[in-house]
């Protein structure tokens, strides 16, 4: 008789690279926080009216080292960001 050995293997368990992040324990982003809920109160959760705010909280969420930095390009705020100054801008072409 053989016996099964479940602990040849080991598991190391890692955080998702998404979906999850620190809890912020000191408070640092509260404020973002609070005004993106109230947003989604006063808007009845629809998200679409609110993106400024979850903006703001993302980018204070990645300044404090709360989740890892990436660019608002990828997090789906283009619109949001100010463009770029064009390349005219001062020149005066005849």
């Amino acid at each position: 008789m053989s016996a099964m050995n479940f602990g040849s293997k080991s598991f190391k368990p890692r955080a998702p690279d998404k979906g999850a992040f620190p809890i912020d324990h000191f408070g640092e982003c509260k404020i973002f926080q609070e005004t993106f809920m109230k947003c989604l109160r006063d808007n009845s959760f629809d998200n679409s009216k609110c993106r400024l705010q979850s903006k703001d909280y993302l980018e204070c969420r990645m300044e404090n080292q709360l989740m890892t930095k990436e660019p608002m390009v990828k997090l789906g705020f283009k619109d949001l960001l100010d463009p770029p100054p064009s390349q005219s801008d001062g020149d005066t072409k005849p």
